[in-house]
């Protein structure tokens, strides 16, 4: 497939989605690396989204993680989300500097190097995502959104392309899925999803488990072969 993605949005999209028995959680985490950087100075976004729920309520949803934007050359973070009837959640501010609105902030970060997001409470009707560099141990906060939730439900990872299918190749490793429900629950296999050639999506874009990584690839020079519906890790 080639030129731009026929979506609406003009973006190609695949999920992954955990495998994880319990919940509602208190926390989810994952640690992303981009092992393959885009080529190209369009937007992508590898994210990790949990929805919020109370008591059997759907809440919304919020995603994180890292954004290479055409706005931020040195790298962007990402902490937003939607109300389930629809509308932009509230958050606080930021001590990151914004790109193009409260949602994303400018982030250095560097491809090849693994950074853990995690998503938490630091207090009632806040949730938090921060984000740690692996390599030096430092932790960020990117900010809190403001939702009366008391858990988090149906955690997924997913990459928002918004560059042409035959751009050069990408790739994001995704690995050690945890979430806290009383105790450490760890993911090691993941549900496909991708968006359809009809719907406007690419279809030369693969997940795959690779070790004891998920791995999302776009910009493949030939269009997916049928695979699995589940994706395991080698345990």
């Amino acid at each position: 497939m080639t030129g731009a993605p026929t979506s609406s949005n003009g973006a190609s999209s695949f999920h992954l989605w955990w495998d994880v028995p319990g919940g509602p959680f208190q926390e989810v985490s994952a640690v992303l690396e981009i092992t393959r950087a885009p080529a190209v100075r369009k937007l992508y976004f590898w994210a990790l989204q949990v929805s919020f729920v109370d008591r059997g309520r759907d809440l919304g949803a919020g995603h994180t993680g890292l954004q290479w934007h055409p706005g931020a050359p040195a790298g962007a973070v990402n902490w937003g989300g939607y109300h389930a009837g629809g509308g932009v959640l509230d958050g606080t501010g930021s001590d990151l500097p914004p790109v193009d609105g409260p949602h994303t902030r400018h982030f250095p970060w560097s491809p090849g190097r693994p950074y853990r997001f995690r998503v938490w409470s630091p207090s009632p009707g806040a949730w938090r995502s921060e984000v740690t560099d692996m390599a030096t141990g430092q932790a960020t906060v990117i900010r809190d959104l403001l939702v009366p939730a008391t858990g988090l439900a149906s955690p997924v990872m997913w990459a928002e392309v918004f560059a042409a299918c035959d751009d050069p190749p990408t790739e994001a490793r995704w690995s050690e899925l945890e979430a806290r429900a009383g105790q450490a629950l760890t993911a090691t296999s993941v549900h496909l999803t991708y968006q359809s050639h009809a719907d406007g999506g690419c279809a030369n874009t693969l997940s795959y488990a690779d070790g004891s990584s998920f791995v999302q690839a776009t910009g493949l020079p030939a269009a997916r072969a049928p695979g699995p519906d589940v994706l395991r890790l080698q345990t």
